[in-house]
């Protein structure tokens, strides 16, 4: 089973539910009358959702409610005066960051924790977006209509079976994760030593008339569609396998990671395309 290159898919808790979905075992009960086993027998198949397995429905709901905190910290942020702006969107991103890693690698899922890391992403992408917004007015409203976009044309692609989550893939995603990772790194420490004086390090480094933070950028909003890919690949294994119906916040909290990620990358094009103009 391929489970891709987010981490919340590929942590024990996830896989083991969808690998042996625990079972419920039914203690002593009385024979049943002749009258009982007819209604049995009549009666409809239970679905998951009344078997305590997770559903499609599960991942969207929940998705949903953890993308609207998301919503809801933004929102928080970009209503502050400037300097409280600052402080929590130092807060959302410190705090989510220290969530993201508890929520990866918890036993359990805790729907309060997922919750809590929604809303300070929530608070650190406010604040992203009001600093962005300086260099170009609108951006975070296309940031937004370019990351559900991304999402849909991604989900639409896997659900019609045009793009696979496959070995291969798998191998190239984390390859190309890699090196991108080990480029944000340098770049982050050239800025912070001021060995590169553009405000965007070498992402602003212009190649061929093209700056080098935009082909970079497409490569991440890349690399978050294909990470996408593999996150529906599995929610679809949880759902074939009857993993327990708790998984629904693990995958939710995944999609949130993902989507996270892949607005950051778009606003981030977005900004350094507008301040090249």
């Amino acid at each position: 089973m391929a489970f891709g290159g987010n981490p919340v898919f590929r942590g024990k808790n996830f896989k083991s539910a969808v690998a042996a979905p625990p079972v419920q075992h039914a203690g002593y009960a009385p024979p049943m009358t002749a009258e009982q086993l007819d209604e049995l027998y009549r009666a409809p198949s239970a679905g998951p959702a009344e078997t305590g397995r997770v559903t499609y429905d599960d991942v969207i709901v929940k998705t949903l409610v953890c993308l609207g905190a998301v919503v809801v910290g933004a929102a928080v942020t970009l209503a502050t005066p400037p300097a409280v702006a600052l402080g929590l969107t130092l807060v959302g991103a410190l705090g989510g960051f220290v969530l993201g890693l508890v929520n990866t690698f918890k036993r359990e899922p805790s729907p309060a924790l997922v919750l809590a890391y929604a809303a300070l992403e929530g608070l650190f992408l406010g604040g992203l977006t009001l600093l962005l917004d300086r260099v170009a007015p609108g951006i975070g409203l296309q940031a937004v209509l370019g990351t559900f976009a991304v999402a849909a044309v991604t989900l639409f692609l896997y659900r019609s079976r045009k793009v696979r989550a496959t070995p291969g893939l798998a191998r190239f995603f984390l390859i190309a994760i890699v090196g991108y990772l080990a480029f944000s790194v340098v770049n982050l420490f050239l800025m912070l030593f001021g060995v590169v004086q553009n405000p965007w390090g070498l992402r602003g480094i212009t190649v061929f008339g093209i700056p080098l933070g935009v082909a970079i950028g497409l490569l991440a909003v890349v690399l978050a569609a294909i990470s996408l890919i593999f996150d529906f690949n599995s929610i679809e294994l949880a759902v074939k396998a009857g993993a327990p119906r708790r998984v629904a916040w693990t995958a939710a909290f995944g999609l949130t990671v993902t989507l996270v990620w892949l607005y950051t990358e778009i606003l981030r094009v977005l900004a350094i395309v507008n301040s090249n103009d």
